[in-house]
């Protein structure tokens, strides 16, 4: 049973920084693209930022120069770096593979952008 658990979120100031992790269990973090998403209220979940397996990245236009994904595969974990934060990046951030392949999303960690 393959497990997501993201962790590292929470309240900020606008312009402030958060750094995200996603620890993966079982064997798909060093075979798949893994990637952020996230989902604001009343909108639907969308993909931020990718990893391929060789470290090639992918960036959303709205996070671009801002945000660095990055993983390190001896730990299972993908990481989220968040600079320069907006209230529009408040949301709920989720790590999955790219495409999606049937994993169950984790619980899920709250960022919150506010003055």
């Amino acid at each position: 049973q393959v497990q997501l658990v993201e962790s590292g979120g929470g309240l900020v100031q606008p312009g402030g920084s958060l750094r995200l992790s996603c620890a993966a269990s079982g064997s798909i973090f060093r075979r798949y693209v893994m990637g952020w998403y996230r989902q604001a209220p009343g909108k639907q979940r969308e993909l931020v930022a990718r990893i391929t397996s060789t470290d090639s990245t992918n960036y959303a236009d709205s996070v671009k120069a801002r945000f660095t994904i990055s993983r390190d595969n001896a730990k299972n974990t993908v990481y989220l770096q968040m600079n320069s934060l907006k209230p529009e990046d408040t949301a709920v951030y989720y790590c999955n593979t790219v495409p999606l392949l049937g994993y169950s999303w984790g619980q899920g960690t709250q960022v919150t952008v506010s003055s």
